[in-house]
């Protein structure tokens, strides 16, 4: 159902931004196509909010059309989910942790992320991320104006360090996906998202944020380049962080945003 002027603070992580001029929730694959479609006889920008967890919205909002993900059905057949992509990665670890199923643990702790914006995304952390557990996934092609729907298998996705052919492609609708996870004993499950958990609770902000949203530099032309990155040439990368530390970023504060 379309609705108008929504705040969409409150669907972000970061909790700040204005309004969307138009909202849309989508409760399925025909909702989604008749929203795009609504969208395009208007002439309107239309964006797919899935979680809102890697996600900064303008203080003058989105003068157009948002479509919010409201898809949470997933379903267990051994180890394999097969799951939509508004499902929270936190339901697919608890599912992880009920079911001694192993390859979701670093998503612990990551705030309000889904199943279509991590694949999109690639969402990673702990040197293991979204590429290695997606098997194929479901996308709705809005290219032109009859949305068609087609499979990708995983090799087809363009899986790289945060990126992938769905955040390339503004035209692909991530639908829903299957995830192939590795059955192991409960309690190792238990104890690894602990350890994440800890980690968190340790080194990241208890305040409102986006997660990790920066990238490491890991070309090595860059890496190279200069003396003082010789320190990193084992690592292979340039932290984020250390960059924006030396650039004296760090605490900089544009409207609600540090």
């Amino acid at each position: 159902m379309l609705k108008e002027n929504i705040s969409l603070k409150t669907l972000t992580s970061f909790q700040i931004g204005g309004l969307a001029r138009y909202f849309w929730p989508a409760e399925g694959a025909i909702d989604i196509k008749s929203a795009i479609e609504w969208a395009k006889g208007k002439g309107l920008p239309f964006f797919i909010l899935a979680g809102g967890s890697n996600l900064l919205v303008a203080d003058q909002g989105f003068e157009g059309l948002i479509i919010k993900l409201q898809t949470t059905n997933y379903k267990l057949q051994t180890n394999i989910v097969h799951c939509q992509a508004g499902v929270k990665l936190s339901d697919l670890v608890k599912l992880s942790l009920d079911q001694g199923l192993s390859g979701l643990e670093w998503a612990s702790g990551i705030p309000q992320a889904t199943v279509g914006g991590a694949i999109w995304g690639n969402a990673g952390a702990f040197g293991r991320n979204m590429a290695s557990v997606v098997s194929e996934v479901e996308v709705m092609e809005a290219q032109n104006a009859k949305c068609k729907v087609k499979s990708y298998q995983n090799k087809e996705c363009g899986f790289a360090y945060k990126d992938s052919i769905f955040k390339q492609n503004k035209n692909l609708i991530i639908l829903s996906a299957d995830l192939v996870l590795e059955k192991k004993n409960k309690q190792e499950v238990k104890e690894e998202v602990k350890k994440v958990l800890q980690y968190r609770k340790d080194h990241h902000p208890s305040q409102p944020s986006a997660g990790s949203v920066f990238q490491n530099i890991k070309d090595k032309k860059i890496i190279s380049s200069r003396p003082e990155f010789a320190v990193f040439q084992e690592r292979k990368e340039i932290p984020a962080g250390w960059l924006i530390e030396q650039c004296g970023l760090k605490g900089k504060t544009i409207g609600g945003a540090q």
